[in-house]
């Protein structure tokens, strides 16, 4: 049995609502967001969060704005619409609901 496996798809599976709640306190570029999850020992490359993130702005999620940069391209930040922050909303609902039936299953 591959244990890594079954911890990547665990940490998939959340991966959505993590970015979502870094969004919801701050704006924030690519590179934030990535370092932000390596920092909560999400380890994620930019591979999964760029193809997210644009998923989450054609759902309407998150929107972006592009500002220059002192040191290379400019850089474009993403922040959290008023439906994203209601659907982070229900996702925290869920999570503190799975949360509790993980830790009542395993006591």
């Amino acid at each position: 049995m591959n244990v890594e496996n079954t911890q990547s798809q665990m940490r998939k599976g959340i991966l959505e609502y993590c970015i979502l709640g870094i969004l919801n306190r701050n704006e924030a570029y690519p590179s934030e967001i990535l370092e932000q999850l390596r920092s909560a020992q999400l380890l994620v490359v930019e591979g999964t969060v760029y193809p997210l993130l644009t998923r989450l702005k054609n759902m309407e999620l998150l929107t972006y704005r592009w500002e220059e940069s002192t040191s290379g391209p400019p850089r474009k930040y993403y922040s959290i619409t008023p439906k994203g922050q209601q659907f982070y909303i229900e996702l925290e609902r869920t999570w503190q609901e799975l949360q509790q039936a993980v830790l009542k299953i395993n006591k």
